[in-house]
């Protein structure tokens, strides 16, 4: 009888542990799909970033180096390969990006343009969308951390080397950009 109730506790703690194991890759793997879903927002910036440089060309001629930074940080970024590579690199474009929007401030003739006006929906959705994924990528990255650092759960992400991932963030000398105010001029 001693021995069932030893076979029976062994069995779930065994159990136990399989679950807790589980759940971590689970959770592992919801955030590599978390950022599968940013990367397929990145390719279409990606693929429109082109598009808005040469409309953007032919207004601006002498802003060619905001347009070479945009192209430089956009390469960076297709050819990033880690997720914290893609991260910064990322950054990097947004940060470009902003530039961008700024220069173009000075053309109002660019503004009306058809073409740029598509293409700035375009990439106003496409940033909004990556808004989004980014914000569920930090919740699943959050979701996994917590229980590889919470007890007991932390035990076996030791074992199994889980360990805490990072969060999308923006870069932090690009944090003093984003805290502030956007200007609108009219």
């Amino acid at each position: 009888m001693t021995l069932i109730i030893v076979l029976v506790a062994v069995a779930l703690i065994a159990l136990w542990l399989v679950s807790l194991y589980n759940r971590l890759v689970s959770l592992r793997n919801n955030r590599e799909n978390a950022f599968a879903n940013i990367d397929v927002q990145l390719k279409q910036r990606y693929d429109l970033v082109p598009q808005l440089v040469a409309t953007v060309k032919g207004y601006a001629t002498h802003e060619r180096e905001v347009l070479e930074r945009v192209t430089a940080a956009r390469a960076a970024a297709m050819g990033a390969q880690s997720v914290n590579d893609k991260i910064m690199a990322d950054n990097a474009l947004t940060s470009a990006l902003a530039g961008l929007k700024v220069s173009l401030e000075a053309y109002p003739d660019l503004k009306a343009n058809q073409n740029f006006l598509q293409l700035q929906t375009e990439i106003a959705d496409i940033e909004n969308k990556l808004a989004a994924t980014r914000r569920f990528f930090n919740s699943t990255t959050r979701e996994l951390n917590t229980a590889v650092q919470a007890f007991p759960s932390n035990l076996i992400a030791g074992m199994f080397g889980f360990h805490k991932e990072p969060m999308f963030e923006i870069a932090q000398e690009d944090r003093a950009t984003f805290d502030k105010a956007p200007e609108v001029k009219f």
